[in-house]
């Protein structure tokens, strides 16, 4: 009795599980200017959207833990592979990536092609100044919060800590240095180091990224003001304390003095992607935010 009763259980947890991840599709937008950019869907066609925004080198594989977390399949959980990185195209223009209006264009390309209602975006690192360019481009008025995950507030050099060598092998013409620098990079994400299966797959994500993007992404402007700055939904920033990319501490400092109205967290032990290092702490983290904008 108990072994059919315990059968039963089994069959149905895994045609409940099977079913959570029955909605994944794939499909494809255009932004303005041509650019054609990849989309992912999975968790409840019908609940609370979620844009996910990856940032430099990663694209929607950065986002497996929340994507495979059960308790997130409640909500639409959608990403997107951003110009120049995974299977979305890699414009060969320098103007492609130093001007913010395209980034932001592509989050809207991306919000109404989905048909998102007031999506609440998250964006990691480089992700984040996208959300900024977004909000200065386009207000506050279509989505319903944002979330900045080590966000890059502005590229300025108090923000941005120097890795001179690293950043100077990620552009290098020679294959050898420019994987050797990808690889550098990826290492300096994580204070707590992924699994050498994820970090492989991470690496071979990285070296999808265009060169021309990585040349041209350091000239970029964030307008702040006029983005951040203005935003009137919810806005939470979290930040690894140990993080080597970004500074904590003096892109908050920026960050809250154009909108003292933003939310803080600090996780001590994750560095530049603790989403990936603290997942579980992380994702409750993103469903209590969630839930508080409904």
């Amino acid at each position: 009795m108990l072994l059919s009763v315990y059968r039963s259980i089994c069959t149905v947890l895994l045609f409940v599980s099977v079913s959570l991840f029955a909605s994944e599709k794939q499909y494809t937008v255009t932004a303005p200017d041509g650019v054609t950019l990849a989309v992912q869907e999975t968790g409840n066609p019908q609940g609370q959207p979620i844009i996910f925004i990856h940032g430099l080198l990663g694209s929607h594989l950065n986002w497996e833990k929340q994507w495979r977390d059960p308790q997130l399949q409640r909500f639409r959980l959608i990403s997107f592979d951003l110009r120049g990185h995974g299977l979305s195209a890699k414009p060969t223009q320098s103007t492609a990536y130093s001007e913010g209006r395209r980034w932001a264009d592509d989050v809207a390309t991306v919000i109404e092609g989905s048909a998102a209602q007031r999506p609440m975006l998250v964006g990691w690192s480089l992700g984040g100044a996208v959300i900024s360019h977004y909000l200065a481009a386009f207000g506050d008025s279509h989505i319903g919060g944002a979330l900045y995950v080590d966000g890059v507030v502005e590229l300025a050099p108090e923000q941005i800590p120097p890795h001179p060598q690293v950043y100077a092998a990620m552009i290098s013409p020679d294959l050898r240095t420019h994987l050797d620098g990808e690889r550098a990079f990826l290492r300096l994400c994580f204070h707590q180091q992924p699994d050498e299966v994820t970090f492989q797959r991470l690496l071979a994500n990285a070296a999808l990224a265009s060169w021309e993007m990585q040349r041209a992404v350091p000239s970029m402007h964030v307008d702040l003001e006029r983005g951040l700055g203005k935003a009137t939904v919810p806005v939470q920033f979290i930040y690894g304390a140990k993080d080597r990319l970004v500074n904590p501490q003096t892109s908050l400092a920026r960050a809250r003095g154009v909108n003292p109205t933003i939310g803080t967290t600090l996780y001590a032990d994750s560095g530049h992607a603790p989403f990936v290092e603290e997942p579980q702490r992380f994702n409750r983290q993103l469903a209590a935010f969630a839930d508080a904008l409904r």
